[in-house]
């Protein structure tokens, strides 16, 4: 099928803890504000967002037959995304995400999120694509070199635009002298601020996008949270501020900003104009708690933008 996006990596159920209190209420008892479950992972909120953007969207994720798995699927097919690629895994990954009262978070992953599957071996079936959206490098599945390289290669021999979401390592650690050989075939590169000083021991954003591309990367995308975000290529740099708005909850705004700058430069949006309606995406995804939770449309997004000018 020629989907307009596909995206590729980890799915899970994110259980989110709001207002959590330390001191403990009984021997074993603690409190919260709330406790919420949503459908999550990089591919999850990606595909989920591109779909609600109005473009054809499948996922290629690995997912368990478990309760954890089908509440995955049932969130996936309520956004329309195709679930026909997803492979079968011994269990869903669950991530316990406790978020603060500025919308900032801290996560616990298990044993689940190592368990992986092979995208590469998956390429034939999403030739047709015109995206193909990684979320995330560093993080399974996309935290062995040969893959990410069989998978980004096979892309770009399809005509596919490769962007490529980042992660801190967390089972695996890689460096990104180990995914080397990868990076001149990806498109653009999009860490937040605090990946790309792990991935380059610097600290100012224009010498890391400059370090970043150094390696071979095409474009750099910094995202900078409060502070917006940088794009950074060999012609030039471009640089925009955040929205303000009022944060709930910061699950999943990268990964929005990711499916929104790719659903503009597919439609033939400049690389400004997708990096202003990416910013909106991310900026409308934390003022709910959850990862799909407040986006509801393209629509939305661009009477957002006209009511609240960066």
């Amino acid at each position: 099928m020629n989907w307009d996006i596909v995206c590729a990596g980890m799915a899970l159920v994110d259980s989110i803890i709001r207002g959590f209190d330390p001191e403990p209420v009984s021997a074993s008892g603690f409190r919260a504000a709330s406790g919420t479950l949503n459908a999550g992972g990089e591919a999850v909120n990606e595909a989920i967002a591109a779909a609600k953007l109005g473009c054809r969207t499948a996922i290629l994720c690995a997912l368990g037959e478990d309760g954890a798995g089908d509440m995955v699927r049932a969130a996936l097919r309520r956004a329309e995304v195709c679930t026909d690629l997803i492979v079968r895994s011994p269990e869903t990954p669950v991530t316990t995400l406790f978020v603060r009262e500025d919308g900032s978070r801290r996560s616990i992953t298990n044993e689940a999120h190592r368990y992986n599957f092979h995208p590469e071996q998956y390429l034939s079936r999403i030739r047709g694509a015109k995206a193909l959206i990684l979320g995330s490098l560093f993080r399974a599945p996309f935290d062995d070199p040969d893959l990410i390289l069989a998978v980004v290669r096979g892309a770009k021999d399809a005509g596919q635009l490769v962007m490529a979401d980042t992660k801190l390592p967390n089972f695996r650690k890689l460096s990104l002298a180990d995914v080397r050989g990868a990076l001149p075939w990806i498109d653009y590169l999009t860490p937040n601020e605090d990946e790309a000083r792990f991935l380059t021991g610097l600290e100012e954003p224009e010498a890391m996008a400059d370090a970043l591309l150094e390696q071979g990367v095409r474009n750099v995308i910094l995202k900078l949270g409060p502070r917006g975000c940088l794009l950074k290529n060999r012609e030039g740099m471009l640089r925009l501020p955040a929205y303000r708005i009022h944060a709930v909850d910061a699950t999943g705004a990268g990964d929005h900003f990711v499916a929104g700058f790719t659903s503009e430069i597919i439609r033939g949006s400049t690389p400004e104009e997708a990096l202003r309606f990416g910013n909106a995406c991310g900026a409308i995804c934390t003022t709910a708690v959850g990862a799909g939770t407040a986006l509801e449309s393209r629509e939305q997004v661009l009477d957002w933008m006209r009511n609240r000018p960066l």
